[in-house]
């Protein structure tokens, strides 16, 4: 029902920043909540950012507060994320998540759809 796909993923060093962008197609009229969730080999899906569709109240956890910026361009049904002052820990394949209700966004069981992903490596 809604397809979506991620780019502006790549190499940084630490301390630099990054913008992703998550651009959604397909039938999008019931959407209520995008996120942003990350996972390196061998390591469990991590919740990075969420972001309501039509209020925009957004949801981060501590590990990227104050660091990360999620947004959106309602025109081109698109959701951002903004990495800033990046480490190298945070290396992984970063996907962005739609979910139909809005409901449990900082577990990826929340969300209905998901993209392909896009690495972002930091280095050292």
């Amino acid at each position: 029902q809604v397809q979506l796909v991620e780019s502006g993923g790549g190499l940084v060093q630490a301390g630099g920043s990054l913008r992703l962008s998550c651009a959604a197609s397909g039938r999008t009229l019931r959407s209520s909540a995008m996120g942003w969730f990350r996972q390196a080999p061998g390591k469990e899906r991590e919740f990075v950012a969420a972001i309501s569709w039509g209020g925009g109240s957004t949801y981060y956890p501590d590990s990227v507060k104050g660091r990360f910026t999620i947004s959106r361009h309602n025109a081109k049904n698109t959701v951002y994320l903004q990495m800033n002052s990046l480490e190298p820990e945070e290396t992984a394949v970063y996907y962005c998540a739609h979910s139909e209700r809005g409901g449990r966004l900082r577990v990826g069981t929340g969300y209905d759809n998901w993209g392909q992903g896009t690495q972002v490596t930091v280095s050292s």
